[in-house]
């Protein structure tokens, strides 16, 4: 048995293995065939993998970036669309202070030519920037001239955070990192834009700016950029004057008149073969041409044939502006062409032509009897008075702080003598020196101390030391109207009425005077013990001849008026334009342009576009609306009836002028002040030990 099992397997043994194999070598193939696939898979797989990963980390990277600049904005998410309601503002308004401008500033950096591809990018940059992109196509191509070169080697630093800054970048080629307080904020690369508000004003750099990588940077300095911008605006004035007076129609107007003309016009762009005006349609529009070619055609035998062409400087439609009467031709656009232009409707708001200003009849009190308080000002002497101090509170016992700005304090004094209350404004004479404000500190002085209004602050007397000027002002215990519009949130429409009327009398006393304020706030208003308003602190007014404009780059930013943020000069009207803005921001809480940052809320200026919440009533609308027109010349309280159209305004229906003016009127803000020491309605400070430094350079000599 075992014999024939040995034999049988033995035979059976070549065709089991041969089988075996065969099956095996299958059964291999076939797990290599499907190892291969699964490592072709597992390499796509893995080159998938990669992919999202890095496209993960590109968007984790994105997303740090993001939030880093969205921590800077440092500003409240977005409202709603449909919240209307502003948020009430709760810190002070930021001031900026004018900065002397050079009557001719010669450009001592060379003008680098640049190519088209530079240019391009350096336009694209400007178009992309909040601020910029408003720049006219004529300012911007200077701004493109300006701009000069400068390269910075990795690691060194192009803006220090806290210093001051002067000038403005666009990036051209390389990388830079923005950083604050040491965090990384973003990184700036070809096209981005940094630094801009230092071509408006002095301001501190609130970010460093260091190279990451060899960098080239375009560069503007504030003193050229306002400078040029000036000086441009004001020929480009004194070009269009010389436009007019070559109208018949407006050849015997005056230098004042001719510029209220323009104050009112608006630049118009007219597209190749655009007709302007066509004949036989009624005309009501009189224009300038300030670039480009018009043809002037005329329909005969059924056929337009050309009668003529004109050019820059050249105008038609002016007999539109005094009679009615159809077109005698049409104007077309011979390719791109710039007009200024100004409507019959506006032109008649602007100049009477039999007479050009009508005289105020209100005759209110500035030729009456000078006070019997003007006669003690020259017994008062600093060393008479004394510190009021707190009677309670966490401040007990120290010097009462009326109020605290960048140019010094206010402290409450009084008199041994007279037992009445003064209110001591102390500036730094060091700091008056460094911002450059000599002039303007002088003229403060000598025009609060001819100023003799119910509606504006006495100036009493000021005196001088080696640290500090004084000035002794009348002191106003109803306090500031901010504190009680930021107690209150938002006022009733009376009190906005009784308090926006004070105001009117205080313009319309320092126009006549030929006096701007140009620092119109909530902050600068002060109640007296009968709650009548007065105006304070007259740090940025200015004597002006009508007619005549200037170019600082000054005030609160919420306030200004579109013509300052530009450079194109400005007069009286941006009074009325800060007026408005303080109407609204008394019946809403906030001003109707206003962000965390400066830049924006000069854009929202120039964009122009006002919001009011549904409670606001139709009338206050009415008055922000026109005192808020971006036209300086369109302005109610700047056309041809003056502050009167102001006061005769339906929202005013309620004011009996007469009785303000002489004080009958009872303060519906009486009930906002509250009863107790005299210092009760102002906010409380901590009294400051600390010295100003010395200054003897001697310009107060004559203070």
């Amino acid at each position: 048995m075992r014999l024939l099992c040995s034999t049988a397997g033995t035979l059976a043994s070549p065709k089991v293995t041969c089988l075996f194999g065969s099956v095996m070598e299958e059964l291999v193939q076939n797990l290599r065939l499907q190892l291969e696939k699964q490592c072709a898979l597992n390499k796509e797989l893995h080159s998938q993998n990669q992919d999202l990963e890095k496209r993960l980390e590109e968007k984790e990277w994105l997303l740090k970036n993001l939030q880093s600049r969205f921590d800077q904005l440092d500003c409240p998410p977005e409202r709603s669309s449909n919240d209307s309601e502003p948020e009430v503002r709760k810190s002070r308004a930021a001031v900026i202070a004018p900065e002397p401008l050079p009557e001719d500033l010669e450009i001592t950096e060379a003008q680098v030519k640049k190519t088209i591809s530079e240019t391009s990018l350096i336009v694209k940059a400007i178009q992309k920037n909040d601020f910029l992109s408003r720049l006219d196509d004529e300012q911007i191509t200077m701004m493109v001239e300006l701009l000069v070169a400068i390269d910075k080697n990795p690691g060194e630093v192009v803006i220090t955070e806290g210093s001051e800054g002067d000038s403005m970048y666009i990036v051209a080629a390389g990388e830079l990192q923005v950083t604050q307080a040491g965090r990384d904020l973003r990184t700036l690369t070809s096209g981005d834009v940094f630094g801009e508000l230092a071509i408006l004003y002095n301001c501190k750099r609130t970010a460093s700016v260091q190279a990451l990588t060899k960098v080239r940077l375009w560069r503007i300095e504030r003193q050229t950029y306002r400078t040029i911008m000036t000086n441009k605006s004001k020929k480009k004035r004194e070009q269009i004057i010389g436009f007019l007076k070559t109208a018949r129609t407006l050849k015997d107007l005056s230098d004042v008149q001719l510029s209220k003309i323009i104050d009112s016009m608006e630049e118009v762009k007219f597209q190749n073969k655009d007709v302007i005006v066509r004949e036989g349609t009624e005309g009501n529009t009189f224009y300038i041409i300030l670039k480009g070619e018009v043809q002037v055609t005329k329909k005969v035998n059924g056929h337009q044939r050309e009668i003529r062409r004109m050019g820059k400087g050249e105008h038609f439609g002016e007999l539109a502006l005094i009679r009615e009467m159809l077109r005698t031709a049409t104007c077309t656009a011979v390719g791109h062409v710039t007009c200024f232009c100004i409507d019959k409707e506006v032109f008649e708001e602007t100049i009477p032509i039999e007479h050009l200003e009508l005289p105020d009849d209100s005759n209110f009190l500035e030729d009456r009897t000078v006070p019997e308080k003007k006669s003690h000002q020259t017994l008062l002497q600093l060393k008479d008075l004394i510190p009021v101090l707190y009677q309670e509170g966490r401040y007990q016992g120290e010097p009462v702080t009326l109020g605290v700005g960048g140019f010094g304090r206010v402290e409450l004094v009084t008199t041994l003598h007279h037992g009445k209350y003064y209110a001591l404004k102390k500036v730094s004479k060091k700091h008056i020196v460094a911002k450059r404000q000599e002039e303007h500190i002088k003229f403060e002085k000598r025009i609060l101390q001819e100023i003799q209004s119910d509606f504006i602050v006495r100036l009493h007397a000021a005196f001088k030391d080696t640290r500090y000027i004084y000035m002794i002002m009348e002191f106003c215990s109803g306090g500031e109207l901010w504190t009680k519009l930021k107690e209150i949130g938002r006022f009733e429409e009376p009190i906005a009425v009784f308090c926006a009327a004070c105001v009117v009398e205080a313009y319309a006393y320092l126009h006549k005077k030929g006096i701007m304020y140009r620092d119109l706030k909530p902050e600068n208003l002060m109640l007296d013990r009968r709650g009548y308003v007065k105006l304070v602190d007259f740090g940025f007014a200015k004597e002006l001849m009508k007619g005549d404009k200037t170019y600082s780059f000054l005030g609160t930013p919420e306030y200004m008026a579109p013509e300052i943020i530009q450079n194109q000069g400005h007069d009286f009207a941006a009074d009325f334009w800060s007026l408005g803005i303080l109407v609204y921001e008394l019946l809403a809480g906030s001003p109707p342009f206003s962000s965390s940052e400066p830049q924006k809320i000069y854009a929202k200026i120039l964009d122009g576009v006002m919001k009011f919440p549904p409670y606001m009533g139709e009338g206050a609308k009415s008055l922000i609306s026109k005192l808020c027109r971006p036209r300086p010349g369109q302005r109610l309280g700047n056309t041809k009836n003056g502050i009167k159209d102001v006061r005769h305004h339906r929202w005013f229906s309620s004011i009996n002028w007469h009785k303000l003016r002489v004080g009958q009127v009872e303060a519906p803000t009486l009930r906002l002040i509250r009863k107790g020491p005299c210092y009760i309605n102002f906010d409380r400070f901590p009294f400051d030990k600390t010295q100003a430094e010395e200054e003897t350079s001697g310009w107060d000599n004559d203070f």
